[in-house]
């Protein structure tokens, strides 16, 4: 990624609130982030010293669930709400390595990362990347504009990392998955990931919700479960993210929580 922003692309841009796809990308060791995203990125860190092992866990995750659903059980679809900034492993690089004709649209409606998608998400010659500008609590909007490029009568991986957390109303959230679920062919797969409540990590959610943009609440790994009600969970089940499918010899169980389902 060389960081290169158009002036027209500054000007949509809100640089005097910290943004959670920007500070993530600080978490991350990016380069697409300002003085504002940095202030907070560091104000969290010292509350919450693994913050930076929760970003790095978090994306080792995404990679170790995409390789799970494009190589293991052959999906060949693929959607991911709430991507964020691209960094390594973005999901249609991992999926096309092992599946070349897989089909990935990505969402998100932070200008940064809009602008970012469309200069760098690209695919490879066999497959399909697409970017659809939406809130993802649109799902309506999403699972139409998605339905430009994915066959929603086959199955599909809809992923959300990271996102359910600022769907802070639980019922909300609840109601978000559901649509989404609904739409979705027998087969399909769920992954989803998400900050999970410690003392420490209350810490730094009550800095995040005093300073940055959009708020966000942890839930505990029941609360989380919930939104798998109804569909197959692939073992280990809802868990800390570095223990879900390892491939450390010895991982470190982090404040971070994921989970992978298929729909029967």
């Amino acid at each position: 990624m060389d960081g290169r922003v158009t002036m027209g692309d500054v000007n949509e841009l809100d640089t005097n609130v910290p943004q959670t796809a920007r500070i993530w990308n600080y978490w991350l060791g990016g380069k697409d982030n300002f003085e504002v995203d940095r202030q907070v990125g560091e104000q969290i860190k010292a509350a919450f010293p693994d913050i930076e092992k929760n970003a790095r866990a978090s994306r080792a995750f995404l990679v170790r669930s995409v390789s799970f659903a494009a190589g293991e059980v052959g999906i060949r679809q693929f959607l991911d709400v709430g991507t964020g900034l691209p960094t390594a492993d973005n999901t249609h690089e991992v999926a096309q390595r092992l599946a070349p004709d897989a089909k990935i649209v990505y969402v998100d409606n932070d200008p940064l990362v809009l602008v970012h998608a469309r200069a760098l998400l690209t695919s490879s010659p066999e497959g399909v990347t697409q970017y659809v500008d939406a809130d993802g609590r649109d799902s309506a909007k999403v699972l139409a504009e998605a339905g430009k490029t994915l066959d929603f009568d086959q199955p599909i991986a809809l992923i959300m990392s990271g996102i359910l957390g600022h769907i802070t109303d639980d019922e909300q959230a609840l109601t978000m998955v559901r649509e989404y679920v609904a739409a979705l062919a027998p087969g399909s797969y769920f992954i989803a990931l998400d900050g999970s409540h410690s003392i420490e990590h209350g810490e730094a959610e009550k800095i995040w919700n005093e300073q940055a943009n959009p708020p966000y609440v942890l839930r505990g790994h029941a609360a989380f479960g919930q939104f798998f009600e109804g569909l197959e969970l692939v073992e280990p089940g809802v868990t800390s993210a570095p223990l879900w499918r390892p491939t450390d010899t010895d991982p470190q169980r982090l404040d971070v929580v994921a989970g992978v389902a298929r729909k029967p």
